[in-house]
């Protein structure tokens, strides 16, 4: 453990150590985002909205007390989204998505023996490669989990009004009560640790890639686990830190 964690530090330690122009740089970061963040959409806000329309069923459906009033829903809807369903779901289905696909990039590039052609012109490949990845992943994964937040909430306005469950004053009344501006910023802080795990994790994995095509899966599949278990992990510490 305490080897691959080693490794794993003089990794990160010469992804930045000679870095490619600034330029360079910046034109690698910008098709990274795009490949990271822009086709994440789409699934992102699915998972979001489903997950914000059945968090609201879920709550109605247990709170039968006529005594508590149905602004509650809103409430907890908005406080389980922000505090931990946007920033954790989020980032566990780009673990699955991102993580998979920097791993296996990186796996092909390795056993195909294109980063060892990078590292014979005299280019840092893990500068050129990995360092435009992870800077992507940071800036992206937070605007991800902000979609995430407004499209849960809105997902579960949706399935409570059309449903019948509540009133849409109520449900507004929910999500406008006791609002804490902090927890916004902790959503976010999550998202940049989520995503420097997820990306460093997943390029690891897959620019140390030995073998063929079967250990390239291999090291997805291992990028995705790792990259899922580090975010429960951070996600416990973060909490009982920040909060």
């Amino acid at each position: 453990m305490l080897k691959v964690f080693g490794s794993f530090v003089l990794f990160l330690q010469n992804m930045v150590s000679r870095t490619e122009r600034l330029r360079v740089i910046w034109r690698r970061f910008m098709e990274e985002s795009i490949l990271i963040g822009v086709d994440s959409i789409f699934i992102v806000g699915i998972v979001s909205a489903f997950i914000g329309a059945v968090t609201c069923i879920q709550i109605a459906y247990n709170l039968t007390n006529p005594l508590i009033p149905k602004s509650t829903i809103g409430y907890m809807v908005r406080e389980m989204t922000i505090l931990e369903l946007a920033p954790t779901i989020t980032s566990i289905v780009l673990a699955g998505k991102v993580g998979s696909s920097i791993a296996g990039g990186l796996g092909t590039m390795r056993i195909t023996e294109q980063i060892s052609a990078l590292e014979v012109m005299g280019i840092n490949a893990t500068s050129y490669l990995v360092l435009p990845r992870i800077l992507a992943s940071i800036f992206m994964f937070p605007l991800l989990v902000i979609l995430a937040m407004a499209l849960s909430i809105l997902g579960g306005y949706l399935a409570g009004t059309l449903s019948g469950v509540m009133a849409a004053t109520d449900y507004i009344e929910g999500i406008r009560t006791d609002f804490i501006p902090y927890n916004i910023f902790f959503a976010l802080i999550k998202a940049v640790v989520f995503a420097f795990l997820v990306s460093g994790i997943s390029a690891y994995k897959g620019f140390y890639t030995e073998g063929g095509a079967l250990e390239v899966g291999a090291a997805s599949t291992s990028a995705v686990t790792n990259s899922i278990i580090a975010i429960l992990l951070a996600d416990y510490a973060l909490a009982a830190i920040l909060l």
